[in-house]
């Protein structure tokens, strides 16, 4: 197993950095990251706990300290993205296809852990000058959906730009769409599928590719309160605990790692991966896109510590059976969204 000093990103938003005990568990955990090699080659370079405590580490405390809203430098990012997708007619592509396109384009962002966790109350956080590899995903699900739903022309308003935007990835992020506090954010990749399938949004396919049907516990944020800030808000822990309750008790299935090959030519370019984990308490190690290159299937996504958005080395089902911190995938299909909605018509 490779070590690594961030959360496993099925809880990507949550991570924030621990006590030192905490760390010392945590960087044992295969999260939101993972080199294509096998342990004993793991790329040097990787971060080391000790560079990953908030004690001396000013990239993490200038991260706190970004404004939700984002930077100007993210809203050029978003601008110059969506813009060239509408050049380059992405718009009417399918929906898959428009987010492997526009995952592309963001080929080479840093990776950056705990993109999330800003400063101030829960809220809509933007940030596209790093990604990790959940937020990676939401963001091409919500670019892929703006640039349908939305007219070039809103581009001449700038308020009006930047809130649908932030409503387009509060759409996605929060249970049922809304903000309410730290438990509304959906930490569990489980709960995100759950949520997000329920609005329309995506649809899961894992059972139908003949996934088995997982049983364990989920409940690695309620047993590890100290790696996260919110949690030492007791209601945050018991709202926390009641959603780990739910998620325990309903249907989950994963695609054991050793028949990924067998089923990859039902899997179609950006659908959404999620690589299930071995870790107790853990639903789900790493996310990205599906994508096909000389007929065989990759991962695009955000890997690891010190890294960028990239396409895998390895094929996914090569590079599933290297890490020993995932055992199998779950499938998850963007649902087509219809264009020009009356939110994006222009005044």
């Amino acid at each position: 197993m490779s070590w690594f000093v961030e959360l496993p990103p099925a809880l990507r938003g949550s991570f924030v950095r621990p006590s030192f005990a905490a760390l010392f568990v945590l960087t044992a955990l295969a999260g939101c990251s993972g080199s294509d090699d096998p342990p004993d080659l793991t790329p040097e370079g990787e971060a080391t706990p000790a560079s990953e405590t908030w004690e001396g580490d000013v990239v993490a405390a200038t991260r706190a300290l970004r404004p939700q809203e984002g930077t100007e430098r993210d809203w050029e990012i978003l601008r110059t993205t969506v813009t060239r997708a509408w050049e380059g007619g992405v718009d009417l592509f399918p929906m898959g296809e428009a987010m492997v396109e526009i995952g592309l384009s963001l080929l080479g962002t840093p990776y950056g852990p705990g993109t999330l966790e800003v400063a101030g109350q829960e809220d809509v956080v933007v940030n596209l000058e790093e990604l990790d590899c959940v937020t990676f995903v939401e963001n091409t699900l919500a670019m892929a959906r703006f640039i349908r739903e939305n007219d070039p022309g809103i581009l001449d308003f700038q308020t009006r730009f930047r809130e649908a935007y932030r409503r387009a990835l509060q759409q996605i992020r929060y249970r049922n769409g809304r903000v309410e506090g730290y438990p509304s954010r959906l930490h569990y990749f489980s709960d995100w599928i759950r949520d997000n399938e329920a609005k329309g949004l995506v649809r899961e396919l894992t059972a139908e590719l003949g996934g088995e049907i997982e049983t364990d516990v989920i409940d690695f944020m309620s047993t590890h309160p100290e790696a996260y800030r919110q949690m030492a808000n007791p209601a945050n822990v018991t709202a926390i605990m009641r959603t780990e309750i739910e998620l325990s008790r309903i249907d989950r299935f994963r695609i054991p790692e050793e028949e990924i090959f067998n089923r990859a030519s039902s899997i179609n370019n950006g659908d959404i991966i999620a690589a299930t984990s071995t870790v107790d308490g853990l639903d789900v190690a790493h996310t990205g896109l599906a994508y096909w290159q000389n007929g065989e299937l990759y991962l695009l996504h955000a890997p690891l510590v010190g890294g960028v958005v990239e396409i895998s080395r390895l094929p996914l089902a090569e590079r599933i059976l290297r890490i020993d911190g995932q055992d199998g995938i779950r499938v998850v299909r963007p649902v087509e969204s219809g264009a020009a909605t009356a939110g994006g018509s222009l005044p």
